[in-house]
């Protein structure tokens, strides 16, 4: 597997795009979605699966496309080609406030773990599947269920995460527990597993779910600091059920607004 070798850029810091170069005929495939921008000669195609030589023929097509669905992405990707002379540009933007990061696949023996929604492009001729858990516990507890993506092959991958991004490098044997949501993806050499909080308190009380991931290296780790799932809950619970803010209904009505400000959270 040889994917095409791309150089890259990233603009911002809370909304970051990552901005492609493309030789001539080299490719770069991307979630639907995700594009922001290119330069005139660029060429667009939607393909089923992440064209990856893998899904050569009919059958690896489909294949490919199943793997999407599993992963409760769409079953099309687009693939995007430099198809005149000289050096061409493509852009992609993260869809909320928070990091890029890029990935060497080469540095991580050719293969990297991350949650289902976390891909954001690669260059062509890296493979998006899926990765199976085989523990039970952590496929019905761990936040991410069974199923989460993995990313092959020689080239560059890039992925995004939420808020504040950590890069932790875990020795053989050091083990890291974190919320499970707040996981980006990990290197094939951790261990993942889930852990019980204990404890009544923490368990009725401590708002904190009940269970962590458990991660034990040695190998890299992504961790992110806001979750999509974690801003969208807390969007959600600023509105009440009648879809009105707090203050309406209430014997000052507009005019709390006033003396509270904008403090609705």
């Amino acid at each position: 597997m040889t994917a095409h070798e791309i150089d890259y850029r990233i603009y911002g810091e809370e909304m970051q795009y990552v901005e492609i170069e493309l030789d001539p005929q080299e490719g770069v495939i991307a979630e639907s979605g995700s594009f922001m921008m290119m330069d005139d000669g660029i060429k667009m195609e939607t393909i089923f699966g992440d064209g990856s030589k893998k899904d050569e023929g009919f059958f690896g097509k489909i294949l490919g496309a199943g793997k999407r669905i599993l992963t409760g992405e769409s079953l099309f990707m687009t693939a995007f080609y430099n198809a005149l002379d000289g050096k061409r540009n493509v852009s992609f933007a993260s869809p909320y406030p928070g990091k890029i990061i890029s990935i060497d696949l080469t540095e991580f023996k050719g293969k990297f773990i991350c949650q289902k929604d976390a891909f954001l492009c690669a260059a062509k001729g890296v493979s998006i599947g899926v990765e199976f858990s085989k523990k039970l516990g952590r496929g019905l507890f761990g936040g991410e269920g069974f199923i989460m993506q993995k990313l092959e092959g020689d080239g560059m991958a890039f992925v995004h995460a939420g808020g504040t991004t950590a890069k932790k490098e875990l020795k053989a044997g050091e083990t890291l527990r974190v919320d499970t949501g707040c996981i980006i993806g990990f290197t094939q050499d951790v261990n993942y597993d889930i852990e019980f909080v204990g404890g009544i308190k923490n368990t009725v009380f401590g708002g904190e779910g009940l269970f962590f991931a458990k991660l034990q290296g040695p190998g890299t780790v992504y961790i992110q600091s806001l979750p999509f799932s974690r801003l969208a809950g807390r969007v959600l619970s600023s509105v009440s059920r009648g879809g009105k803010s707090k203050g309406e209904g209430s014997i000052l009505g507009g005019l709390g607004d006033l003396l509270d400000g904008d403090n609705k959270f």
